[in-house]
């Protein structure tokens, strides 16, 4: 399902390509219908603000927004297990995992927790094993969806889809309590390198979890490269011709 790699294009370093081609992946995510109306035009609405910026704006607001700091941090781990051991551990699992569906990472990829990475395998099962698999991170995603509303952050639109996706809801009590840790707005280097030292606000390995234990993942069409760029993915996609309806 193509829904999944699109939002995960979307939460990628932007580029001009990626909203030039915005109409097509529009009809993508209208054809396959998984996605419900309201998102869908949340996700037009979101093209159309990033289609207004200047690229260097958008850019720079992707990297203020992302990359400073935990609060909305794209690799899932640093919600979960911070700069722990634990994190390594669960890195090794999961690029395990990936390697047993023949998803093989090298070392100048991105980390096997990066959220538009695991979208990118989940565009490859099949619908409700997709959103089985979302559903295991749900919690995490909402409280990052949530951040970005407060700071009216139109990436919130993105966050809000994957969470509609998901076969679960989040956990209220959960998301609730993690929002009450206060988020730190780094001003220089020393600031940033002690907001990446701060407790991460969960525990456990939801995404470990949501690869090893729901069974064989038959239904997982394995891809054999998982260092293609996400450049090269929209353009796959963008060059493909939707049948209207199908699935």
């Amino acid at each position: 399902m193509k829904t999944f790699q699109i939002l995960g294009l979307l939460l990628t370093y932007p580029e001009g390509t990626i909203y030039e081609a915005s109409n097509d992946l529009m009809q993508v995510l209208k054809a396959e219908e998984i996605l419900p109306k309201k998102h869908i035009e949340q996700i037009e609405n979101f093209f159309i603000l990033q289609k207004e910026m200047n690229i260097l704006d958008a850019q720079e607001e992707y990297v203020a927004t992302f990359d400073r700091g935990r609060a909305h941090a794209l690799h899932l781990f640093e919600h979960i297990h911070g700069e722990s051991r634990d994190r390594g551990q669960a890195m090794v699992d999961l690029a395990t995992t990936y390697a047993e569906k023949a998803m093989y990472i090298d070392d100048n990829s991105e980390l096997p927790d990066y959220l538009p990475l695991f979208l990118e395998f989940l565009s490859r099962c099949e619908p409700q094993e997709a959103m089985q698999l979302l559903g295991e991170t749900v919690d995490v995603i909402a409280v990052i969806g949530r951040k970005l509303k407060k700071r009216k952050s139109t990436y919130h639109a993105v966050f809000a889809a994957l969470e509609a996706l998901s076969a679960v809801k989040a956990d209220d009590i959960k998301v609730s309590k993690a929002l009450e840790v206060p988020d730190s707005d780094p001003q220089d280097l020393g600031a940033l390198d002690e907001e990446w030292e701060e407790k991460a606000a969960f525990t456990g390995d939801p995404l470990v979890d949501a690869m090893t234990a729901s069974g064989d993942c038959n239904t997982c069409n394995a891809f054999p490269n998982a260092t293609d760029t996400m450049q090269q993915m929209m353009q796959d996609t963008s060059a493909s011709k939707p049948n209207v309806g199908a699935v």
